[in-house]
């Protein structure tokens, strides 16, 4: 025998002392080992040696050793098998083969025939038609056909790859579970969880814990329970689902994406929040097309646009928020004599580019401090900060309601700087004696500054009535003026206008004594504060009433002991010395 093979004989019989160390310890809530089950048989080995060792019966088995036991197969390079315990302790080139499916190989194992389990250590590699598992030690129950791993496991089929601390994996049904930092590795994403399944046959992912899927455009879904298909990439989300990028944000308590189309659709708390603009807003349904840059929300939506000190509120039965994605231009138009041209179109400009709108439609309603208004449908141009108000708007400034066919609200700096109405314009102001000023037109233009209106500019069949009041007490007269065009500008403390004519007015002075009822209204007046929104009708319960702060508590102050106060004394013949301390009787 050469030195080698005898160093490597004696190494072997060395074996049990720390094979048996290694073994597996049987599994809180596996069923014992069973007598029933078929003894290990061996098939072959180029070296036999058979005795007892401490009154065990042992073979030690060298070289080409194969083992089989029903439709499992176990082949190594050396053994121990424990006749008795139905056991054998592989070394070197360890496979197992379970029903020519699936393949276990290491560097050193342990098979139990009784328990039908088997303990593989050493650059574990389980292998079958759909997957390959690395890991430092694996666990192998055949009976209930589940692997585990608790070292560490790294998974790879043809799409996907996943490493997890532990994992458990069921030949029969094909499915994974992974528990404490999940890592999955798709084609065009990277999912991260803390305990999730994955079904290698169908390629859907579920998981249970707060999950973080990100693609290669740094577009994040996450969810703490739902499913994920690795080939049709649709994620469908139920707990606390989000959709986000470096621009927006998308949750709801349930979300399906389809990655495909760029489609997403999230139901239950929806809130779509748009962060470079300080824009979210909330509904019970919202639906998001990415590819077109556009979302709807349905149920009460709102939005709330938060500028400068001041916060604006968008409420309507459907809210539409359309990003920055024109339709490319169209082609200039032809040189004379030139009947087809092949000029390119002129590439979208950056404010194209940076365009974001909101639609809000039908019933659409305004809520700000110092606005507040309705009409059947608006448009919020985020970009250039102008709203369009369409088909027969009403807008309150403050004491000033407005009225006209349609109207734009711009703004400046986040603060109301002029308020267009368009065709049937008419502006209404009550005074302290409940009196009604009145302005009216063809077209209006209301100048502000600091959200105070400051000019009205009438254009086109322009009509006014001021009332005249002596302090806010007594009515001195009505002014009543008729002209093509004029402008009113308002200073601060004064309860009239200062009004300019741009041509010749029909302009007259009613004292009150000569006052009619008719004469207090121009034709077309009506006074609709009971439709003037409130918060609380526009907000609804999107956005709660924000709480008030709690006071502060008052630090107690602390008592100082004084002294007892004297007692007054009767007066006596002989006063008493005074010694600090109360008189006594």
């Amino acid at each position: 025998m050469s030195f080698p093979k005898s160093v490597f004989l004696f190494f072997l019989l060395l074996a049990p002392f720390f094979s048996w160390a290694q073994r597996p310890a049987t599994p809180a809530g596996r069923p014992a080992a069973s007598s029933k089950n078929p003894p290990v048989e061996l098939l072959g080995t180029d070296q036999f040696v058979g005795g007892e060792f401490n009154g065990v019966k042992i073979r030690k088995l060298l070289g080409n050793v194969r083992f089989k036991q029903g439709t499992t197969l176990l082949f190594c390079d050396s053994a121990y098998q424990y006749m008795e315990r139905n056991t054998v302790d592989a070394f070197s080139n360890v496979r197992i083969v379970q029903n020519d499916t699936v393949t276990i190989t290491g560097e050193k194992g342990f098979y139990d025939g009784n328990a039908r389990t088997a303990r593989m250590t050493g650059n574990v590699v389980m292998r079958d038609p759909r997957m390959t598992l690395t890991t430092s030690l694996l666990d192998y129950d055949l009976t209930r056909n589940l692997a585990y791993y608790s070292t560490g496991g790294h998974l790879q089929d043809p799409e996907n790859t996943l490493d997890s601390q532990f994992g458990y994996y069921n030949t029969e049904s094909k499915v994974f579970s992974f528990r404490r930092n999940v890592h999955v590795v798709t084609k065009s994403n990277e999912i991260r969880s803390d305990t999730l399944q994955y079904n290698t046959m169908s390629k859907v992912v579920y998981f249970f814990g707060p999950t973080r899927i990100v693609d290669k455009l740094n577009r994040t879904l996450y969810a703490e329970n739902g499913t994920y298909n690795t080939i049709t990439k649709v994620a469908d989300f139920q707990k606390n689902a989000k959709i986000e990028t470096p621009d927006y944000l998308l949750g709801g308590d349930k979300l399906v994406y389809d990655e495909n189309t760029s489609y997403g659709i999230a139901t239950g708390h929806v809130s779509m929040t748009s962060k470079k603009d300080n824009l979210v807003i909330r509904g019970d349904v919202g639906r998001y097309w990415r590819a077109l840059g556009k979302a709807k929300v349905y149920g009460s939506p709102v939005m709330r646009n938060i500028s400068g000190n001041d916060t604006l509120y968008l409420a309507g039965d459907t809210l539409m928020s359309v990003e920055g994605r024109p339709a490319p231009p169209p082609p200039p138009r032809p040189k004379p004599g030139v009947r087809f041209q092949t000029t390119a179109p002129l590439p979208p400009t950056q404010k194209q580019l940076n365009a974001s709108v909101l639609y809000a439609y039908p019933r659409a309603r305004i809520y700000r401090s110092d606005l507040q208004g309705a009409c059947d449908s608006l448009t919020y141009d985020r970009q250039d900060s102008v709203i369009y108000l369409n088909r027969k708007p009403i807008l309150w400034q403050e004491q000033n309601q407005l009225t006209s066919d349609s109207m734009e609200i711009r703004l400046r700096n986040g603060k109301i700087d002029q308020m267009r109405l368009y065709a049937n314009a008419f502006s209404i102001a009550e005074d302290t004696l409940l009196n009604y000023n009145q302005v009216k037109g063809r077209n209006m233009v209301a100048y502000f500054a600091d959200s105070k209106l400051k000019k009205i500019t009438v254009l086109g069949n322009a009509e006014s009535l001021y009332f005249a009041l002596d302090g806010d007490t007594a009515l001195t007269g009505m002014n009543k003026a008729v002209g093509a065009s004029m402008a009113l500008r308002f200073t601060e403390g004064k309860k009239a206008p200062k009004v300019t004519y741009y041509t010749n007015p029909d302009a007259s002075f009613i004292p009150p004594h000569e006052l009619k009822d008719e004469d207090r209204k121009l034709k077309g007046f009506q006074w609709r504060i009971t439709e003037r929104p409130t918060r609380q009708q526009v907000l609804g319960q999107q956005f709660g009433t924000p709480a008030k702060p709690k006071a502060k508590a008052k630090p107690k102050s602390k008592k100082t002991k004084t002294a007892p106060k004297a007692r007054p004394v009767a007066p006596s013949r002989k006063a008493p010395v005074a010694t600090g301390k109360p008189a006594s009787r």
